[in-house]
């Protein structure tokens, strides 16, 4: 993978990622990326509070910062957040303080430092106050460490499409309907005005007094610890702030946040340091690009539909191409006028017209409105040509479309500088951004190698075609909590799984001078939605298997 606009790209662990000697293109006879040594000089240290503990939010950053050389070290697993446990905050800001004295960045999940976790976020009752208060931190290692730079995102609380009783307040399971109806109303009337306020009646009178409250009451809090973050930016104490919002629709109280945040970034002066657009688990791949990358690159989009950039999607707010646009930014990107001056192309493969939940969906997705052949021709063309490839793979949330993936086969996949096809389109593009600006700065390609044949573990193999396997055996599982057929579904993905990471590995990977060691994958959480697939990739002198 090689940057296209110049000779050489500076690395900032120290080293210099050069272009082979063999041609301008980088690559040598056979087509392999070329990855160089970095000098030896110190590391990047990067100090990582993600989210939580799930594969594409924590071992997903890291993997992509360790490819480059940089050091990366993760809180103890003690402090973090496991599902809708909270973390451990007095243990998370003692390892702050520990690490920050030799630290170079700073990447943190406001939510994980200040209210336990994303998840436990929308759950605890923690008041305002003291989410402030270890807000402060913050202020107190950069008057510390004047050189740390503090990259941070918050996560504007979602109104879960779902009737999740684990991930949201326990009363959600029952009441998740009414309060979306509320939610929706609310934002409607503070549009529109008096022409919604019959409905805005109604669905306030459909769920019980105390239960809404309570529901927007921790809105209320989260949304005023990110008024809070906003000061810090315009302060200088904070480097950039993604402000990002999950699972989010056109209308509701998410939309409604957003508003007043932007509002108040307006009146701080601090755009050229933020970001507001919807997203939330992928965030720590696109700040270490950012921080580990900081200047700005040029990005050639290439959607699998002329039509592509129209594409509705079924979590976001706007169309793809809006979408890939924010997810650019907040990476450090900009559009390309051409190919050929940019620094990678990132392949987006779109819907139709809209986003479906299930495949084949031949209404809104595999329809005429795009080309696959031609978009996996394209590809090939940009391969052949030298060009580094990031492919984000948003026809459907939530995994892989299989066509896709039928026809990209016959591509070199091991010469992709990313795949990503995971959750949301968001999710799915934050990470292909990610992987496509941090693909000069590789110098360690067997880390590489095992950061995307992870991603093709986890949303092609697992997300695309074990799931929903499993969850047939299963006989329809509760999608919220697996119970005693936990065991099961694991027995199942230890079967299923690894045959299938093997035989991309051997048709793709092997015979580069790289060997694969899997583990026994298991899920993260009591549910199929995210598995965990142990594998490491190392460099093998007999070239691997």
């Amino acid at each position: 993978m090689t940057e296209q606009c110049g000779e050489s790209q500076t690395n900032p662990t120290g080293g210099r990622s050069n272009r082979h000697a063999s041609g301008a293109d980088g690559r040598d006879s056979g087509g392999v990326p070329e990855f160089r040594e970095s000098q030896p000089v110190r590391a990047l240290r990067v100090l990582l509070v993600p989210p939580d503990t799930r594969p594409p939010t924590l071992d997903l950053p890291v993997h992509l910062a360790r490819m480059t050389g940089a050091e990366v070290r993760v809180p103890p697993a003690a402090a973090l957040p496991d599902f809708f446990t909270p973390g451990d905050s007095g243990a998370l800001a003692a390892w702050l303080r520990a690490g920050a004295s030799d630290a170079d960045v700073l990447v943190v999940c406001l939510e994980t430092l200040c209210l336990g976790g994303m998840i436990p976020a929308r759950r605890v009752s923690d008041p305002l106050a003291g989410a402030l208060e270890r807000l402060a931190i913050l202020a107190e290692l950069k008057a510390a460490h004047p050189a740390l730079r503090i990259y941070a995102f918050g996560v504007i609380v979602r109104v879960a499409h779902d009737n999740d009783p684990h991930e949201e307040k326990t009363y959600y399971g029952e009441w998740g309907r009414e309060l979306r109806a509320y939610s929706t109303a609310f934002d409607r009337h503070a549009r529109h005005g008096e022409a919604d306020r019959a409905a805005l009646d109604a669905a306030r009178a459909a769920v019980p007094a105390d239960i809404l409250a309570d529901w927007v009451g921790t809105r209320e809090r989260n949304r005023a610890l990110h008024l809070a973050a906003l000061d810090l930016l315009a302060g200088g104490v904070l480097s950039h702030l993604c402000l990002t919002l999950d699972d989010t629709t056109p209308y509701g109280l998410a939309a409604f946040d957003r508003r007043l945040l932007e509002a108040r970034a307006d009146e701080l002066g601090v755009w050229d340091r933020l970001d507001v657009y919807p997203g939330a688990d992928e965030v720590p791949c696109a700040l270490l690009a950012r921080a580990l990358r900081p200047e700005e690159v040029p990005v050639w989009v290439r959607f699998s539909g002329l039509g592509g950039a129209g594409a509705e999607l079924l979590y976001e707010d706007r169309p793809a191409g809006e979408l890939v646009r924010a997810h650019l930014r907040a990476a450090g990107c900009r559009l390309a006028d051409s190919p050929q001056e940019a620094a990678f192309v990132l392949a987006v493969n779109t819907p139709g017209t809209r986003q479906a939940h299930r495949q084949p969906d031949f209404a809104t997705v595999d329809t005429p409105h795009r080309h696959l052949p031609a978009f996996v021709d394209a590809l090939r063309a940009d391969l052949r040509a030298g060009r580094a490839v990031s492919v984000a793979d948003i026809a459907y949330p939530n995994g892989a479309e299989a066509r896709l993936w039928t026809l990209m086969g016959g591509l070199p996949l091991a010469d992709l500088a990313g795949f990503s096809a995971w959750n949301t389109a968001g999710n799915t593009l934050g990470s292909a951004v990610a992987f496509g600006k941090l693909a000069p700065l590789v110098t360690d390609r067997a880390a590489h190698a095992q950061a995307l044949l992870a991603r093709i573990a986890d949303d092609v193999l697992y997300q695309g075609e074990v799931r929903s396997l499993i969850r047939e055996r299963l006989g329809s599982p509760s999608p919220f909590n697996l119970g005693e057929q936990r065991a099961d579904a694991e027995a199942a993905l230890r079967e299923l799984l690894p045959p299938r990471v093997q035989a991309v590995w051997d048709a793709h990977f092997a015979g580069r001078g790289l060997s694969l060691e899997l583990g026994e994958p298991r899920l993260a959480w009591p549910r199929l939605f995210t598995g965990v697939v142990p594998l490491t990739v190392s460099e093998s002198v007999s070239g691997g298997s």
